[in-house]
């Protein structure tokens, strides 16, 4: 079956009408990077159509090109991300949440080994379990760049309409009371959207939640009321919520909290950049009327962070992730064993 280059405009026109009229509806979907994503694909798909159609030999050296490139491609992020990794341990520790990039640098060139071992050896065994194990890493690939491009393109919402409450999520404290630099990213941000909107003759309540950890001498929310106080923001406009102990917790007890000070209000939600896509998910399913704005992070955090942001929006969709992956790896065995 030959594909045209007009199919895959008209497909990818498509999907692009329905991101466009799914984006409109609510931005907070995960669904809107996925189509995004597919429609991109589609797109390339059409230019390479385009390109073998117009001049083969071309379109072979372009091919080569491209595997070469995803190649080397691979092997540079996979060295990028084990010195990241390694940086991680040394600032931050070695708690199991700052292992993400090294374990990810690790798993791209075991992938790579594998896939030059079957190669070479002349088993169908290794042979599916390789193409099984690269169209795996192909889907994952594939979603995680969804999440990446549409995450930053989140981003660039500008949060202009009204709100009641700017809502400010937790974060770890330092020696059990003190905000650190990650948290207090989040509050500046939040004081500035606060002060933005009552320069525009608003008057919205700074909302902070985070509930008390077991290494912690207060409650979070109790420490960044005080960040916030010591800035000029008055007892009136402030709002604490000192019960919640994750992300969901945060959203729903806050939501609780908006609902009985003021009904039916809106809000705008801060965290920080590599998080704010996940929390406006998560404030969609616990029914926030609001979006999310990020503060700036450090660098060198980014990548395990966004990682680790990745891995927990692919677990709010447990069914689809493993059944989609399920049909990929069955496609991977097949492949292989008749490649």
């Amino acid at each position: 079956m030959t594909i045209s280059f007009s199919a895959c405009l008209a497909a990818a026109a498509l999907v692009l009408l329905i991101f466009l009229r799914r984006y409109d509806g609510d931005r907070r979907r995960f669904g809107n990077a996925v189509l995004l994503g597919l429609c991109s694909l589609l797109l390339l798909a059409g230019s390479f159509v385009a390109l073998s159609h117009l001049h083969r030999p071309v379109t072979r050296t372009v091919a080569a090109g491209v595997a070469v490139g995803t190649a080397v491609g691979a092997m540079a992020i996979a060295g990028f991300l084990l010195a990241n990794g390694i940086r991680m341990i040394r600032t931050e520790g070695g708690r199991p949440a700052n292992l993400l990039s090294l374990l990810a640098g690790a798993a791209i060139l075991g992938t790579l080994g594998l896939l030059a071992a079957a190669a070479q050896v002349d088993s169908g065994l290794l042979r599916a379990v390789a193409t099984t194990v690269l169209f795996l890493a192909g889907y994952l690939c594939f979603l995680f760049a969804c999440f990446v491009g549409y995450a930053a393109l989140y981003q660039q919402v500008a949060v202009r309409r009204p709100v009641d409450f700017v809502v400010v999520l937790g974060a770890g404290l330092t020696d059990g009371s003190a905000v650190p630099p990650l948290l207090a990213s989040r509050l500046d941000r939040a004081l500035a959207l606060y002060r933005h909107q009552r320069a525009r003759g608003r008057s919205p309540d700074l909302l902070v939640s985070g509930g008390k950890g077991s290494d912690e001498q207060v409650p979070e929310a109790e420490a960044m009321a005080d960040y916030l106080r010591r800035r000029g923001v008055p007892d009136s406009h402030l709002v604490q919520e000192c019960a919640s102990t994750s992300t969901e917790e945060n959203l729903k007890f806050s939501r609780e909290l908006m609902e009985r000070l003021r009904p039916g209000s809106s809000c705008v939600i801060v965290t920080n950049d590599f998080h704010a896509f996940r929390a406006a998910v998560l404030a969609r399913r616990a029914g926030v009327r609001g979006e999310a704005a990020g503060s700036p992070t450090a660098a060198y955090y980014w990548p395990s962070a966004t990682l680790r942001e990745f891995a927990a929006v692919l677990a709010t969709y447990p069914l689809t992730n493993l059944g989609a992956g399920g049909l990929v790896c069955a496609a991977g065995v097949w492949a292989g064993w008749h490649g």
